[in-house]
């Protein structure tokens, strides 16, 4: 699955609009905390007779590409022969754990396709002009994505990213409605909250949230019911203590739009 969209731009927006985009894909990898890329240019290789178009486009669509790299001083390489059919890119390689390489983030300058399929624009002198054609894809394959991050992280994902926010583990079946109605105020808040009702005992609960590396735990006994707090324990900072549960939604929602840990 990968997050294609297209931008249709005149030639005076091309190098700023590629920016844009670029920044938008850095501006991601940033969020995420992936550093160990490279920013590959992948060209045409003249030899070749795969591609289409003429080389006068090919050679304003690959400067358009070089004039980007040297703006933001990405440490860059190139590589002839990698280029789609239709236009050059700018493909954002990562290296692994494992030192494999795998492509991220793409995006494609093309002259090639606004000519196959005749489009245009009016321009401000009242002429038709065939536009310019951006394919931007800010994550690549998202599947490819995900799985470099749980290698990254190890599965222990930092709040605002992991998939279950948040575990309340009732000490009996007495605390499970106030459990249920906490983490439902919770997800109305955006927060991924899930109520343990395994049965299980207080200490294999615990460990079952500790080994599933949920970010923020809550043990939910009579004294958190009668307080309408909860015990707060979090994988990044340990012990909290017992926090009322409008502080804690607020914390939690604070932590996702600043994309930090609670």
């Amino acid at each position: 699955t990968v997050d294609d969209s297209h931008l249709f731009v005149m030639p005076d927006q091309l190098d700023q609009e590629f920016l844009s985009v670029v920044d938008l894909i850095l501006s991601v990898f940033k969020s995420l905390q992936l550093k160990n890329f490279k920013a590959r240019l992948s060209f045409r290789d003249p030899a070749s007779d795969k591609y289409i178009g003429s080389d006068q486009a090919w050679e304003k669509a690959q400067g358009a590409i070089r004039r980007a790299v040297d703006t933001l001083g990405m440490e860059s390489f190139e590589a002839p022969g990698e280029a789609a059919f239709y236009g050059p890119k700018l493909d954002f390689i990562f290296r692994d754990i494992l030192d494999r390489e795998w492509q991220l983030g793409t995006v494609q300058v093309d002259y090639n396709l606004p000519e196959r399929f005749d489009l245009e624009y009016v321009a401000e002198d009242g002429t038709r002009q065939r536009p310019i054609m951006i394919h931007r894809a800010p994550f690549g394959s998202l599947e490819r994505l995900t799985g470099i991050l749980i290698e990254e992280y190890g599965g222990d994902f930092p709040f605002w990213l992991a998939p279950v926010q948040a575990r309340l583990l009732p000490v009996g079946d007495a605390q499970l409605p106030f459990a249920q109605e906490v983490a439902t105020k919770m997800r109305s808040h955006g927060i991924r909250a899930e109520v343990d009702t395994s049965g299980e005992r207080l200490g294999k609960a615990i460990r079952n949230a500790e080994k599933a590396k949920i970010p923020v735990m809550s043990v939910i006994g009579a004294k958190e019911v009668e307080a309408n707090s909860l015990n707060i324990r979090t994988r990044a900072a340990g012990e909290l203590g017992m926090m009322p549960i409008d502080h804690v939604v607020e914390k939690m929602e604070q932590a996702n739009r600043n994309r930090e840990n609670f």
